[in-house]
């Protein structure tokens, strides 16, 4: 990537939460989004938002629970973008239940979203990363990657199984001039502690923001080519919530 050329980023799970904030953030960085979620009316006010920054924006509508269709529907996307510089893959769901009492549809269901759509939308983007001979993937993860949590068994072992994911595909890739980054970030106040599949109660208040993880993102997808931030840690000043 030479100085000045424009860069293309493709934001899974765009709509809401660290996603949004992220696509804001690299808009404002001039950099040019693809956004991709579940739902279209959200993700519209999100693309109204990132255009005021006078980047290219562009919606597309994905169910991160249809793994098999993922694969072809992010390739097809990286075509009509004109090529994704940089893929984030923030797109997951939060699960709360011990393991002795979590269904095996509910399971298969969290690492399907968590861990499973993200290395199918790995495989859309590589080919034409490949081509290009340079490419950065962050994958957002989770302290729950590092630490287990008793309730949040699903979702601790998806996490890890993402960051597992994440350092070897580095490996792989690096000789293409691809980049690959894990970011795990401390709890964070968004709408993930709102949902139906998520039964927890913590203080929000006292949580990483939104944008604060954002920032660590485009941080991490702006560093030189020369060097890579294959692991951060971004935790709330207070501590594990």
């Amino acid at each position: 990537m030479t100085v000045g050329q424009k860069r293309r980023a493709l934001i899974t799970g765009a709509s809401s939460g660290i996603g949004k904030a992220t696509a804001l953030a690299f808009a404002q960085a001039g950099i040019d989004v693809a956004l991709v979620s579940r739902s279209q009316e959200k993700l519209l006010l999100v693309a109204d938002e990132a255009r005021k920054s006078a980047v290219e924006v562009k919606v597309f509508t994905l169910d991160f629970a249809q793994v098999a269709q993922i694969q072809t529907k992010i390739q097809a996307i990286t075509m009509e973008f004109g090529g994704i510089d940089i893929l984030v893959n923030n797109a997951g769901i939060g699960y709360t239940s011990a393991l002795s009492e979590t269904p095996l549809k509910d399971w298969q269901q969290v690492i399907d979203i968590n861990l499973t759509s993200v290395f199918q939308c790995i495989l859309g983007v590589l080919p034409e990363m490949r081509r290009q001979g340079a490419g950065t993937i962050i994958n957002v993860a989770s302290i729950a990657a590092k630490q287990v949590f008793p309730g949040w068994g699903a979702y601790c072992v998806s996490k890890a199984g993402l960051l597992a994911l994440s350092q070897t595909l580095a490996q792989e890739e690096r000789s293409y001039g691809i980049r690959v980054s894990a970011i795990c970030p401390g709890s964070v106040n968004s709408e993930f502690w709102d949902t139906e599949t998520v039964h927890a109660n913590f203080d929000r208040s006292q949580m990483l923001t939104p944008e604060i993880v954002a920032q660590s993102i485009l941080y991490t997808a702006m560093l030189p080519e020369q060097a890579v931030m294959e692991e951060l840690t971004l935790m709330s000043t207070a501590g594990v919530l």
